[in-house]
């Protein structure tokens, strides 16, 4: 069994009256309005090829439809990327900028996250180029310069009130994903560590790097550790050094992804912010968590 669902971004309301009924009488179902305008979804669509034909219906809007089983469909473990999912930046692309060499470090970082160079190896040249970067100006950008992603803070308090464990897993820092991690909300951050020579950086990261392999080990770990079964796992992502968790979990999604990621994940969501993660998984707007 499974349920077909229809997910506008909250600052673009686009799911009117007409639509949803247009599409309930393409493919069938109980219709339940999660979110007015924002999120629909239909239980157990009677045609087969419901999301094809939702798709052919929203063409054009600004709109995400994906099909998910109905089974462990509340998930009992969170597992997310920070950068430009969590948060709206990458951040060392924002520490470049500090240094007047963003342009050359987001071409790097672009083509790292697109899958075409090691990811590893990237990030080590990309940190190289940060030497002597001062802690306090560090400090200044995750301060004033990195912002959350909508809807971030809500998917994690609202899974955690139900019971969920939550993690956030990046291939960053830890100087900006314990930060971000605790202004969220998560059970725990993962991340790589910069080496700072006194207050300022050698130009190093810490081995062993955290990349798609670590990501993917986190998931099984804790999925274990907590006796859930990964049909109740939910990882998001945007990188390629994401996709191996987003493909192990039982709801996989690829958030606003790099094209790579987006062709192989089960759920894309291109145009919902973070709370689409939520009516994914059956919650309406009343049992948000804001």
């Amino acid at each position: 069994m499974s349920v077909l669902c229809l997910i506008a971004n909250p600052a673009e309301p686009a799911i009117d009256t007409a639509l949803m009924h247009a599409v309930h009488r393409a493919v069938g179902g109980e219709i339940n309005v999660l979110n007015q305008r924002i999120a629909v979804e239909f239980v157990n669509p009677a045609l087969a090829t419901a999301a094809e034909a939702a798709r052919e219906l929203v063409a054009g809007k600004p709109i995400d439809v994906a099909q998910v089983a109905l089974a462990h469909r509340r998930k009992r473990l969170l597992i997310a990327d920070m950068d430009s999912t969590m948060i709206e930046q990458e951040c060392i692309d924002e520490l470049a900028a500090a240094v007047g060499i963003k342009a050359e470090v987001a071409a790097i970082t672009a083509r790292a996250m697109n899958g075409e160079l090691d990811f590893a190896q990237a990030l080590r040249t990309r940190v190289k180029l940060l030497k002597g970067l001062p802690r306090s100006r560090i400090e200044e950008i995750r301060r004033e310069q990195i912002t959350l992603a909508p809807g971030g803070r809500a998917l994690v308090q609202t899974m955690k009130t139900h019971g969920a464990f939550t993690s956030l897993v990046s291939g960053g820092f830890t100087f900006f994903a314990d930060y971000i991690s605790k202004r969220i909300g998560f059970d725990e951050a993962m991340a790589n560590i910069l080496e700072f020579d006194g207050d300022v950086l050698t130009g190093t990261v810490a081995d062993p790097i955290l990349g798609k392999e670590a990501k993917l080990s986190r998931l099984l770990t804790l999925a274990a550790f907590h006796d859930i079964p990964l049909a109740a796992t939910l990882a998001v992502g945007d990188g390629a050094n994401d996709l191996e968790m987003i493909k192990a979990a039982g709801l996989g999604v690829a958030l606003h992804a790099k094209p790579v990621v987006a062709a192989q994940a089960a759920v894309r969501i291109d145009h919902g912010d973070l709370t689409a993660l939520l009516y994914l998984q059956g919650y309406d707007e009343d049992e948000i968590v804001r």
